[in-house]
């Protein structure tokens, strides 16, 4: 299939500049394309990964991405989709985050010494151009009515936009003209909002290089949940794809909670089955919802996919003890990170008779009750149902001395941190 009918089968373009022309450079030869990500932050969440998915298959399909670390860029800050001015980072924190970045994708992308896809920073062509370089040889090319009539810009006037963020898409379009001349790249990828910018490359890649420069820009999609609501925010906030912001079963849970309205389209968009695959999902969506099989596969295929094999190993054990109440087998990690959600307290590292410690932590509202619910089997320490109201809660019946999970009935779970 061709790229660019797969992605059309995914739901995965939303505008292109000239797609007969794109459709006829991917089937004469493979390219170099490009996408870029600020470094604003230590760590992308899945919202930034939505372009970089068509990146990779692209790049599945024989072609060649580049990706860009705006080291440059990220010092300013993109003017889109805000509404008030960025707060400047530090030279230092940026480089901290371009670091950061580079690492995750890295992992993403499975560099391993190929040479099928290049990591580029916009610091690197930009760090020793003057003002007075920049204002003729780039400046004197972009007309100031065109730029206020873009979205990213227009969208800011009546709150107000700083000449440091207005000059953004400048910088963005040197990007462009700069990789175009150098690397051969012919098309830029993007999310919805960045079509200005996109477009503002190609305006200054034809006046440098002539009207007849084949390049090309695409954009994907914005991404909205079946009841409106924006895709990868949740109560708790942003799924990073950093495990120490977001864990892989955090992770993994996320992905495993999708509406069935829709799963499918986030098969298509995030994972590398085949057509024919998905096609047998969205069946078993409409035939058998309750086994839930889509989703458990996108959540194996995503985890996999950020986190690596034994990161998806580990979410699939906690969510499994999670869901049976069987956590004897876990280790003090696997439940800090299964568990951190639920209700939490601290208790001392001591011995103490289990009615009691309920109680005095506020799991039980009155010995009566603490008692009731043991004599009738509702209460399991660290998986092992109490069996009387004599029992005693120990640092040595817990996990690794730092954990001792309760649970009261069926689904409410209490962790309980050894201090």
């Amino acid at each position: 299939m061709n790229i660019i009918d797969e992605l059309q089968w995914r739901d995965a373009i939303n505008q292109q500049t000239d797609a007969e022309g794109l459709r006829e450079l991917v089937e004469t030869k493979n390219i170099s394309l490009y996408c870029g990500v600020d470094p604003t932050g230590d760590s992308m969440h899945i919202g930034h990964l939505i372009p970089f998915m068509m990146m990779k298959r692209f790049q599945l399909a024989g072609h060649h991405p580049y990706i860009l670390i705006g080291g440059a860029t990220g010092t300013i800050g993109d003017p889109s989709g805000r509404t008030s001015e960025r707060q400047l980072q530090t030279m230092e924190q940026v480089q901290a985050n371009v670091d950061a970045l580079t690492a995750q994708m890295q992992s993403l992308f499975d560099f391993g010494g190929n040479d099928d896809v290049t990591m580029v920073n916009n610091f690197d062509w930009t760090h020793d151009l003057t003002l007075l370089d920049f204002l003729r040889d780039y400046g004197k090319n972009f007309n100031i009515n065109t730029m206020l009539a873009k979205d990213i810009v227009s969208s800011r006037l009546e709150t107000g936009i700083s000449f440091t963020e207005f000059t953004y898409q400048i910088l963005q379009s040197m990007d462009y003209l700069h990789l175009f001349k150098h690397h051969d790249v012919q098309l830029q990828i993007g999310g919805a909002d960045q079509w200005g910018n996109i477009t503002a490359g190609l305006d200054l890649i034809r006046k440098k290089e002539g009207a007849e420069a084949k390049a090309f820009g695409l954009t994907i999609p914005l991404m909205l949940k079946a009841d409106g609501t924006k895709f990868g925010k949740t109560a708790g906030g942003a799924i990073w794809l950093d495990s120490k912001k977001t864990t892989p079963f955090e992770f993994f849970q996320f992905w495993l909670n999708q509406d069935d309205r829709d799963v499918v389209r986030y098969l298509k968009f995030f994972t590398f089955l085949t057509k024919e695959e998905i096609d047998d999902l969205a069946n078993k969506v409409a035939t058998e919802p309750h086994k839930r099989e889509a989703q458990k596969t996108l959540a194996k295929e995503m985890t996999n996919f950020v986190h690596g094999a034994d990161a998806l190993a580990e979410a699939e054990k906690i969510t499994a003890a999670l869901f049976s109440g069987d956590v004897k087998n876990l280790n003090a990690d696997e439940i800090e990170e299964g568990f951190k959600n639920m209700p939490t307290f601290e208790a001392a590292k001591e011995e103490k008779n289990i009615v009691d410690w309920l109680v005095d932590l506020g799991i039980e509202p009155s010995k009566r009750q603490a008692r009731e619910d043991i004599n009738n089997g509702a209460i399991s320490m660290n998986g092992e149902k109490v069996e009387s109201v004599d029992a005693v809660a120990s640092p040595s019946n817990s996990f690794d001395e730092r954990f001792i999970l309760i649970r009261k009935g069926k689904k409410n779970y209490s962790l309980v941190k050894l201090v």
